[in-house]
């Protein structure tokens, strides 16, 4: 079979970041990595799910909610896959992360999403993890940008 282009990124130096995934045809997937690869400190499955509730209600709610496609974790617990119509710019996409994450960290309330009608494991969550990986990577993302968006060889 091909090899999926997912695989072909390095991650050995693959760090913490926002990058430029692929894009195919009007979708725009970006790599948000929040933990670095085969670092053996990885999203536990609380927090990240917290965190996905609560990134993907975020953005579905701002200017950008028709430019959202998709917001998914990835299966090696290191960050998550957002992914986007073209019409948003790399600059709008990476503030708008930037934003969720400050809205990720400062949450109080009830998790969106969070009963058993709504959620398909509605007893695994951690709005404490979650809120702390947000602060922890607001700090990685602090002075990133569009040019620090494409992966290193």
């Amino acid at each position: 079979m091909k090899k999926i282009a997912s695989f072909t990124v390095n991650h050995n130096v693959l760090q913490r970041g926002m990058y430029i995934s692929r894009i195919d045809g009007d979708v725009v997937t970006y790599d948000i990595r929040m933990k670095k690869p085969n670092g053996g400190d990885y999203l536990s499955n609380g927090a990240m799910h917290t965190f996905e509730h609560l990134f993907a209600t975020f953005a579905r709610n701002t200017k950008f909610e028709d430019s959202i496609v998709y917001v998914g974790p990835m299966g090696c617990r290191t960050g998550f896959y957002f992914l986007v119509r073209d019409n948003m710019s790399h600059l709008d996409a990476l503030n708008l992360f930037k934003d969720a994450l400050k809205f990720i960290s400062e949450y109080q309330g009830e998790i969106p999403g969070v009963s058993s009608i709504e959620c398909g494991n509605y007893l695994e969550h951690d709005l404490n993890g979650a809120k702390a990986e947000a602060a922890e990577m607001s700090k990685v993302l602090e002075n990133w940008t569009v040019e620090k968006m494409t992966y290193e060889q």
